[in-house]
């Protein structure tokens, strides 16, 4: 009898924090070839123990992989994974890499530009729907840049997501991804002025949170009131108001909301229904 290849792309994860964890036990789970990294000793022993091999160095993943996700934290950390790291260098022509970190659409534009040049994809690939969608492979995931790349990393995002969301050119994954920031934490500060009334005027905020998701007033954070941490807010914010400041817009509202959300926790949030 013939052996079963395996045809799907090989994938690689470079961070295996909370959300490239999931990621990549996904890809796992659903028969792909998967390797990662992470600098973090704790990270490496947690996948490796589901069967998840990880790499020594950045070049080893890219080295091994057609299609790579890039979830590390910050726009300087995606620059080095990908052109400092090896990542370019190692990865075959054809290969594409994703970064799913929330990063500045130029910066992606810039790595689309010299990636192009050895004939490597990059696509900006940000997710949102917080942990719990990572964990249960639901995530959202808003697509930037050419459709031709986003097709050969279709299977491997589809791994961890429910909705893949093509919206156009480099970059504008970030943007679709800053404009969910901006509305998400606009609504967590909105729900918790509203909630704090209500419950000052009596009413018990449990019972009312379920009333209000059938009105003109539900929105998804209320839908999870509780749940969410605000851990990114302050990055988000930044990203926002440094984007506005580029193309001098002026942003009020947002500008409240980055006051208002330094001094909002998951705690604080929860106290609410206490």
């Amino acid at each position: 009898m013939d052996a079963i290849v395996n045809t799907k792309p090989k994938a690689g994860v470079i961070g295996l924090g909370a959300m490239g964890y999931q990621m990549a036990r996904h890809l796992k789970e659903k028969g792909f070839t998967v390797s990662g990294y992470d600098v973090s000793a704790e990270a490496t022993t947690k996948s490796e123990a589901i069967g998840i091999p990880t790499r020594t160095d950045i070049a080893a993943v890219g080295s091994t992989s057609n299609v790579v996700i890039v979830m590390v934290q910050t726009d300087k950390q995606v620059v080095e994974v990908i052109r400092e790291g090896g990542l370019l260098a190692s990865l075959a022509p054809g290969s594409v890499i994703c970064i799913a970190s929330s990063i500045a659409p130029v910066t992606c534009r810039q790595l689309e530009s010299e990636a192009a040049e050895k004939g490597v994809g990059v696509l900006d690939t940000p997710v949102v729907l917080g942990q719990e969608a990572a964990d249960n492979g639901t995530l959202t995931v808003f697509a930037g840049g050419e459709a031709n790349w986003l097709e050969a990393a279709r299977p491997v995002l589809s791994a961890f997501s429910g909705n893949i969301l093509h919206i156009g050119p480099s970059g504008t994954g970030q943007i679709a991804k800053t404009a969910n920031n901006m509305l998400l934490w606009a609504c967590i500060c909105a729900n918790f002025e509203a909630l704090s009334l209500a419950r000052e005027l009596g009413a018990n905020v449990p019972t009312l949170v379920s009333a209000l998701m059938h009105s003109s007033g539900a929105n998804w954070s209320l839908s999870r009131w509780g749940k969410s941490t605000g851990k990114w807010a302050e990055k988000d914010m930044d990203v926002a108001l440094d984007l506005a400041q580029s193309v001098k817009l002026p942003l009020p509202l947002n500008g409240l909301v980055d006051q208002l959300m330094k001094s909002m926790n998951k705690e604080r949030m929860q106290s609410l229904l206490n």
